[in-house]
C-alpha cells in the first residue's frame, strides 16, 4: 500500500524538496525517481459534476438535508437552477474536449445533500460545481402607525431586501475541513491504496500526508475555478460580481474533488431574475462556466519545466 501511495505523492507534490522530505522522514523506498528540474502536473480533468440546487421534495424521500430554494416575483430558484444546468452539461461535453458532465438531478425532485455529495464520489468526479440563485432576507423595519398620549406608536414590519444584485462564488469554510478530510480519506485514499476490503489506517503517517497534500491540492484548485468563473462574468459579460467567499456548504466539503458553489444572480432582485430567466442571460451564464473550465482544465494540464 505505501508505495502505491508514496507513487501517488510524487505525481502530486509539485518540486522534489517536499518529497524528499517525506522520504528522510519515514524512510520509504521507491522503484521511481523525480527529475529535479522538472514539475510535471498528470492530472487530466475527465469528469465534471453539474449539481442543479434544491428542488421539490418527493414523498417518500429518503432521509437527509432537502432544501425548495428562494423565489423571486415569478420564478423560483430550482428551476433556474436545473435549466442552466442542462445548458452546462450539453455545453461542457461539446465545447470541453475529453470531458464528461454528470448531473446530481435531472427533474424538479431534490435530491438530499448528502446524495448529491454521493454522487460526485461515486462518479470519481475531478470537479464539482454547484448551481445557485442568491436571494436576501426580509428587512425588519419599524413603521410609525399613529400617536397615542402625544407619543409616537410604532409597529414592526417585514419589507423585502431587494437590494442584492450580481453574481458570487462560494467555497467551503475551513471550519469543516475535518469533514474534507474524511471524504478524501474514503474516496480518494482508498483509490491510491492496495487495501483489499481492509480499513485505511488514519494514523498511517503516509496516509495523514497523503490527505493533507490532497486538502491542499483541492483548496487551491477551488479557488482557481472559482476566480477563472469569476473573471468571466465580470470582465467578459460586464456584470457585478460580490467575488470569493467561504461558506460551510455541505455539498462542498462532502465532495472529494476541488468545487465550487456559483450564485448566479439574485432571484428576488428584478433586474437578476428576469437576466437569469432569459434565453440570453442563461447561455451567458453557461458560455462563461465553459470558458472558465476551458482555462482551468488548461493550467491543470499543461506541463511545466524550470
Amino acid at each position: 500500500m505505501k508505495n502505491k501511495i508514496l507513487n501517488r505523492l510524487k505525481n502530486m507534490i509539485f518540486g522534489s524538496s517536499a518529497l524528499l522530505i517525506c522520504l528522510s522522514l519515514f524512510s520509504f523506498k521507491s522503484e521511481h525517481s523525480i527529475k529535479k528540474d522538472t514539475v510535471v502536473n498528470s492530472f487530466k480533468l475527465r469528469t465534471i459534476i453539474i449539481d442543479p440546487g434544491h428542488g421539490i421534495k418527493p414523498e417518500g424521500a429518503p432521509p437527509g438535508h432537502y432544501s425548495r430554494g428562494a423565489s423571486g416575483s415569478f420564478s423560483s430558484e430550482r428551476n433556474v437552477t436545473l435549466a442552466i444546468a442542462l445548458k452546462l452539461q450539453k455545453a461542457l461535453e461539446k465545447d470541453v474536449a475529453g470531458v464528461k458532465a454528470v448531473l446530481t438531478r435531472t427533474t424538479d425532485d431534490d435530491v438530499s445533500w448528502e446524495r448529491r455529495a454521493e454522487i460526485a464520489n461515486q462518479n470519481k468526479g475531478n470537479l464539482f460545481i454547484s448551481i445557485h440563485c442568491n436571494s436576501l432576507s426580509d428587512r425588519i423595519v419599524r413603521e410609525r402607525i399613529g400617536t397615542r398620549k402625544r407619543k409616537p406608536v410604532y409597529r414592526t414590519v417585514r419589507v423585502p431586501d431587494r437590494s442584492g444584485k450580481g453574481a458570487l462564488m462560494l467555497i467551503y469554510g475551513l471550519h469543516r475541513s475535518k469533514e474534507e478530510e474524511n471524504a478524501i480519506k474514503n474516496n480518494q485514499v482508498e483509490e491510491d491504496s492496495d487495501l483489499n476490503g481492509d480499513a485505511l489506517d488514519p494514523n498511517d503517517p503516509m496516509v495523514i500526508i497523503l490527505t493533507n497534500e490532497y486538502k491542499r491540492k483541492f483548496r487551491k484548485q477551488s479557488v482557481n475555478i472559482a476566480n477563472f468563473i469569476n473573471d468571466e462574468f465580470v470582465q467578459t459579460d460586464g456584470r457585478r460580481s460580490e467575488g470569493l467567499r467561504e461558506q460551510g456548504i455541505f455539498v462542498l466539503c462532502h465532495s472529494a474533488m476541488p468545487s465550487v458553489l456559483v450564485e448566479t444572480g439574485y432571484i428576488n432582485n428584478p433586474d437578476d431574475e428576469e437576466y437569469l430567466n432569459s434565453e440570453n442571460g442563461q447561455n451567458e451564464i453557461v458560455n462563461s462556466i465553459v470558458r472558465a473550465v476551458s482555462n482551468y482544465k488548461n493550467q491543470l494540464e499543461q506541463v511545466a519545466t524550470n
